[in-house]
């Protein structure tokens, strides 16, 4: 093993189970398995999200990853997916035709029409946070050419940021609605469950919808624990120069080499701290982690973790590429194992 995300398997799923029944249930729930999965691996998410809602999860909208390219991936194994960023150049060959794209501007139609695709489509509505999405005024012509395209549009998506507070996002969803066709559904994010489920009631004529990522995947963190396999040990003097750089060791004890590096996503925090722990202190990096190999040093006298021990990896559980996911209270283990393609 090396880099392994261990999961208290009961208690993340009464956790995800707790969070979907507070938004609603999951036909109002668009799950997000985006990017590296939450750190769960995308094909492995996904399978969880089946067994936990069934074939239909997001009322219609499916999940939702990141891109074209993940959507692609998935050809044949769940639909349809919703993709949550605009795509401006070429469309993979084999993208399934139900994949609800998403668009904000007339150039993201365009470039769709060029390729032939009229499948549906969500409009991506510009929020505060200013990134993908049309404004009010340029709302009709994008809607007019999609209309020309062939396009359907089957639902509005506004992306809300994570500074403020909900009195700020809700005034910002309610600027929106009398721009927008009440027929079609409208999906928001960043949302308390109370906030989301009083947005429902006061526009109960409204179909309504919420994405979540990081709130229905990580919730209390005690269930997840992210570790990383020692490999070797040495033991080190003051100044001996080892590692790549064959930097001088600041310490006399051990250099361990963890078999977890830059190829996993492990990396210094911002400030220049070792993301790495052992017995509850943290370990001094000898150099940045590189690939699949950080070099780490433990000076005498402090624990030090022997070959084969796991030592507490602190990254973002977004940002990592786990060799394992290990689902601790699995009925069946083999089931555990099985991986959708691609990862």
């Amino acid at each position: 093993m090396s880099l392994v995300l261990t999961v208290r398997r009961d208690a993340w799923y009464r956790h995800v189970e707790t969070t979907l029944h507070a938004y609603g249930g999951p036909d109002a729930v668009i799950p997000v398995v985006k990017g590296n999965g939450y750190g769960f691996g995308r094909s492995g998410l996904l399978r969880r999200v089946r067994e936990l809602m069934g074939d239909g999860p997001g009322g219609g909208f499916g999940p939702a990853v990141g891109t074209v390219h993940e959507a692609a991936g998935f050809a044949g194994v769940l639909s349809p997916l919703m993709v949550l960023t605009p795509e401006i150049g070429v469309l993979p060959p084999h993208l399934p035709a139900d994949t609800i794209l998403t668009v904000g501007r007339v150039e993201h139609v365009a470039n769709l029409a060029r390729q032939g695709w009229e499948g549906p489509v969500v409009v991506k509505l510009q929020s505060s946070m200013r990134r993908y999405g049309t404004s009010p005024g340029e709302l009709h012509a994008l809607v007019a050419a999609l209309r020309g395209a062939r396009c359907p549009v089957v639902g509005f998506s506004l992306h809300l940021p994570l500074a403020g507070d909900d009195t700020a996002r809700m005034a910002e969803v309610t600027a929106w609605l009398p721009h927008l066709d009440p027929h079609i559904p409208v999906a928001v994010s960043h949302m308390e469950p109370d906030s989301f489920q009083r947005l429902c009631e006061q526009s109960a004529l409204r179909t309504w919808r919420i994405r979540l990522g990081t709130r229905l995947w990580h919730g209390d963190k005690s269930m997840l624990y992210l570790g990383a396999t020692v490999a070797d040990r040495h033991p080190v003097h003051t100044g001996d120069r080892l590692g790549y750089q064959l930097t001088p060791s600041p310490v006399t004890g051990q250099v361990i080499a963890v078999a977890a590096g830059s190829a996993h996503g492990i990396a210094p925090h911002a400030n220049g701290a070792s993301p790495l722990h052992f017995a509850r202190r943290r370990l001094v990096l000898l150099e940045a982690p590189h690939m699949h190999t950080t070099l780490a040093v433990v000076p005498s006298g402090d624990p030090c973790p022997d070959i084969g021990d796991q030592v507490d990896v602190q990254c973002p559980l977004t940002r990592v590429d786990v060799d394992e996911v290990s689902w601790l209270g699995e009925p069946d283990e083999a089931h555990a194992n099985q991986q959708l393609p691609p990862r």
